[in-house]
Formats: structure tokens, C-alpha cells, sequence
């Protein structure tokens, strides 16, 4: 429960697992916080929308968190055994699914400390 930063980042557009360039001031925030706490270890749990079939979901929401890990060690040199990428798909919404505006909000990666 440390980070100082937001723990909810939106990288992403509808069925992509592609980290969008205006998360680049999110992802310099997150490797400041690791940087400056070097004990500090992070799930990065990746999330869906509920459109589409659960399995892909998971999938997807595992893909979308890979690519904020990769962004990381490989943009900022986060050390990768410092970071698990994991998907939960449309488990765990912060918004209803019924509308557009709900759906972006859940299509996000959450940071987690171990």
C-alpha cells in the first residue's frame, strides 16, 4: 500500500494489449516508485471489458499486463523478476459493463505490491 501514484492505469483500447503512448507519464511515475524503493515488488494485474468470451478475456487481460512489464524493464530497466504480470479478464470491474464509458474504465492494468 505504499505507491504514491495510482494504483489504476488505462493503457489501452478496445481488444488491444497494446500500451498507449499516453501512458508513457504513468509508466515513468512507476519506475520512478520502483527505482526509489528497491524492495518494492508489483503484481500487474491486467483487466477486460466484458465483451467477448471469458477465456479470451483472461487472455487478454494477461497480454495487456505482459506489455506494461515489458514497457517497463525494457523502456525504464526495471529489473523483471521484480514484476509478475497476471490477467484476471472481466472479473473484477470498477465500472458496469452496459455503456462505453464503464467498459473503457475496466479495460485498465492495477498495480498490486507483494
Amino acid at each position: 500500500a505504499s505507491p504514491a501514484i495510482s494504483n489504476q492505469i488505462y493503457f489501452f483500447d478496445f481488444d488491444k494489449a497494446i500500451v498507449k503512448e499516453e501512458s508513457k507519464a504513468a509508466l515513468e511515475e512507476i519506475a520512478k516508485l520502483l527505482k526509489s524503493k528497491s524492495d518494492l515488488n508489483l503484481y500487474v494485474v491486467g483487466h477486460t471489458d466484458m465483451k467477448g468470451e471469458l477465456v479470451y478475456n483472461l487472455k487478454l487481460s494477461e497480454d495487456r499486463a505482459q506489455a506494461v512489464v515489458d514497457k517497463l524493464v525494457e523502456v525504464y530497466g526495471i529489473n523483471r523478476s521484480r514484476l509478475e504480470a497476471k490477467g484476471v479478464g472481466p472479473l473484477v470491474p470498477v465500472l458496469s459493463n452496459q455503456a462505453e464509458a464503464g467498459r473503457s474504465q475496466n479495460r485498465r492494468v492495477e498495480l498490486v505490491e507483494k
